[in-house]
Formats: structure tokens, C-alpha cells, sequence
């Protein structure tokens, strides 16, 4: 625990949240890091120390992008690259066994990579291509690595506001019989995010083993690449006129804030099984818009076990409980 930690918050940096933390001997899981939050997470981890093993689908891509990862760890930091397709189990699956034959421990995963707002398409297994790759790769991926997390690893996965655009659809997960709406699609897999960490936290607390989700804020990066400017200007004016709170992007060091907070400096027992943004736990909070808190359903342990057991009857691979 750093004595920032009582200061930090909506504005705060990577730096500012790890200031004084050493990660050495650490090591640390983080997918997606070819771009944005993956990459900035991964560098601030591996300049205190962590031995980072970053997941991207493009590994040359994720090369170039990494370079100030490897020129800035210090006191035994390190970066290692994996291939990762998250939209392809066959993919998820190859990585996490190379992972596990390795057999070297993990002390924080962080399931950062995904995708928004993407046309209606499928993953190379046929599921709806937001929830099959924010949701099913990393649900497939982490339980398979699960036993390599020991007592104080936790789980960071990365959700969003957007998943008060909707609940899950238990029902119809890959829209066969719902018209396809982009945002609908990504709410469903940010909220399966909150789902996956509260179940998760469920079945591993009792090992020492905790898991969390977190928002990281507005920020400009990849992710948006599928958006027209015309839903980027909506999702803006909806995100301004929300909970009469002036909005404002936040930079990358500060969007990748919280899940170094919640990975590393916050309380476990604070953490576990809750959603986080701006640095905190968030409150419950009911109502329209994308600003603050969390929707009562992401939280619901009950629907949070059902999805678990409809993700793995989508992904024929059952995960008992440790």
C-alpha cells in the first residue's frame, strides 16, 4: 500500500497509483497489449519490477507497439509476448496449455483486450463477435490458466459503463433471434465481464485467489475504430448529459489507472467481486446514462452463476469449481 493511495482517483496515472510500488519478482498477465491501455498497463508494470507476459493477436504489431515496454523496465522487469486470438477457441486454447506447460505462476491476470461496437458478425466458433471475444476467449483462457494463480493473485477484467446499455441475454447470447443492435451487443459483454469476475471471485475466494471488474473511463483509443463520428458524438452527448457531471476523455495513463489499482495497491477484500472506476469501488446505481456506478443485475450472483453455466455449455468445456 503506497501513501498515494488515499489521494488517487478520477485524474490519477499508472505512475501515480504504482508511485513507490516495487513489482519485483512479480508476474503479471495482461491480453491485448498491442495497443492503448494493454500497452500502457504493460509498461508500468514491467518499470516497477513485474515480469510482464503480454497476449496479442498480432504479434508483429504488438512488437512495435511494446518498445517502450522494453525500454523502460527497470529493476528486473521484463516483457514476453504470447499469440492470443481471442475470437478463435481453438486460439485461447493453444495459448493457455503453452501457458500452462510453462507452469510458472501468475499473480495478476488482466483481461484487458476486446472489442466495441463492431458491425454483426462471428467468431471463428459462431458466437456473436463481441460477446465471443470480450466475454468467451477470456472465460475460456483464465479458467484454463486458473491453476497457476496462487493464493494473492487476483483476476482484473476490464468492463465498462456500457454495460448499463444491457444485461446479458441469457437466452439469445448470440443474437439469433434479437435484431442486432452494436451497443446492445457490447453492453451484453461488458455486463458478462462483471458477471465472469463476481462468479469467478465466488469460486476461487476461499483459496486466496480474488477477481474484480473495472471501468476505465472515456477514453479515445482503438476501440473506437468502429464507430462513425455520428455515434461517437452521440455516445459523447449521452456520457455529457448524464448525472449533471461535466465529462472529459481521459488520457490512457489515466484510463489504465484502475486496473493497476485494483490489480496491485487496493484492499483484496475491497475489491473482490466488486466493479471499480475512477480508482474506487463503485456504487449501485439504478437510472439511465453511462455515467457512475454499477447496474444491480451485473452484480447479481445469481444470474452471475447462470451465465457461467451458459458459457460453458456455449464453449463445451466445463470448469468445476477449485
Amino acid at each position: 500500500m503506497t501513501s498515494a493511495t488515499q489521494a488517487i482517483g478520477a485524474q490519477s496515472t499508472t505512475d501515480d497509483v504504482l508511485d513507490g510500488v516495487d513489482l519485483s519478482g512479480r508476474r503479471i498477465l495482461v491480453t491485448g497489449v498491442s495497443a492503448g491501455l494493454g500497452v500502457e498497463t504493460a509498461r508500468v508494470l514491467a518499470a516497477r519490477g513485474a515480469h510482464v507476459v503480454g497476449a496479442a493477436r498480432d504479434l508483429d504489431k504488438a512488437r512495435k507497439a511494446t518498445e517502450i515496454v522494453r525500454s523502460g523496465a527497470a529493476n528486473g522487469g521484463r516483457l514476453d509476448l504470447v499469440e492470443l486470438d481471442l475470437a478463435s477457441l481453438a486460439s485461447v486454447r493453444a495459448c493457455a496449455d503453452a501457458l500452462v506447460a510453462r507452469g510458472e505462476t501468475f499473480d495478476l491476470v488482466i483481461a484487458n483486450a476486446g472489442v466495441m461496437a463492431t458491425p454483426f458478425g462471428k467468431t471463428s466458433d459462431g458466437f456473436e463477435t463481441q460477446f465471443g471475444t470480450n466475454h468467451l476467449g477470456h472465460f475460456v483462457l483464465v479458467n484454463r490458466i486458473a491453476g497457476l494463480m496462487g493464493p494473492g493473485a487476483r483476476l482484473v477484467n476490464l468492463s465498462s459503463a456500457g454495460h448499463r446499455f444491457s444485461d446479458v441475454d441469457l437466452e439469445d447470447p448470440n443474437f439469433d433471434r434479437t435484431p442486432y443492435a452494436e451497443f446492445v451487443a457490447y453492453g451484453r459483454s461488458k455486463t458478462a465481464n462483471i458477471h465472469f469476475a463476481v462468479e469467478f471471485d465466488r469460486r476461487h475466494r476461499h483459496r486466496g485467489v480474488r477477481a474484480t471488474a473495472v471501468h476505465p473511463g472515456g477514453i479515445q483509443t482503438e476501440l473506437g475504430r468502429h464507430m462513425t463520428q455520428e455515434t461517437m458524438d452521440a455516445l459523447v452527448a449521452n456520457m455529457r448529459n448524464a448525472g449533471g457531471e461535466a465529462f472529459s476523455w481521459k488520457t490512457i495513463p489515466q484510463g489504465a489507472a484502475t486496473s493497476v489499482w485494483a490489480g496491485v495497491v487496493a484492499p483484496a477484500d475491497e475489491v473482490g467481486g466488486r466493479y471499480c472506476e475512477d480508482c474506487h469501488v463503485a456504487g449501485i446505481v439504478e437510472g439511465e446514462g453511462l455515467r457512475g456506478g454499477v447496474r444491480p443485475y451485473a452484480l447479481d450472483p445469481d444470474r452471475a452463476r447462470a451465465l457461467w453455466a451458459l458459457s460453458e455449455a456455449m464453449v463445451g468445456e466445463t470448469f468445476p469449481e477449485a
